[in-house]
């Protein structure tokens, strides 16, 4: 492999991946509205507040990867991802859906890391960044899942 060809990106491969992300995120959006308003009892406010916190933060992550997407020359998408209601909707229950969404995104973050890696600084930070959001993120869910203080 020579030098040149081992910068070479394939935008049309990020372009897509890119374009998974965006739709992945605005799923998020509505995964996490839906959730907010699906959460009743005595501990509703500051789970309400984090999973708004959350759809928003989907939001930023849309946005970011559909600026990724035209700043190639693509087309974003319009797609929004896969949404599935389970209509369960104890905490435990959103919290299980949650951990399970965030960890596609987190393989198509990953997707686009070794795209980019050594051909783009640009999208490796990018793509960087957003993994580690994404496993902090992950993290986060790990831990309100959890039952006991164990480590």
């Amino acid at each position: 492999m020579t030098k040149a060809a081992s910068t070479d990106l394939d935008t049309d491969k990020v372009v897509e991946t890119l374009n998974r992300i965006l739709e992945l995120e605005l799923a998020g959006v509505v995964r996490y509205l839906h959730y907010s308003f699906m959460v009743f009892g005595h501990h509703r406010i500051p789970i309400c507040k984090w999973l708004m916190e959350q759809a928003n933060e989907s939001q930023a992550h849309a946005v970011l990867a559909g600026e990724h997407v035209t700043a190639l020359g693509g087309h974003p998408s319009l797609k929004i991802g896969e949404l599935l209601e389970s209509h369960r909707h104890t905490v435990d229950d959103i919290l299980k859906e949650a951990y399970s969404h965030e960890e596609v995104g987190l393989a198509e973050y990953r997707k686009l890391l070794d795209l980019a890696e050594g051909r783009s600084i640009l999208l490796e930070e990018y793509a960087r960044d957003q993994i580690a959001a994404e496993e902090w993120h992950l993290a986060e869910v790990k831990k309100m899942m959890r039952r006991d203080s164990k480590a």
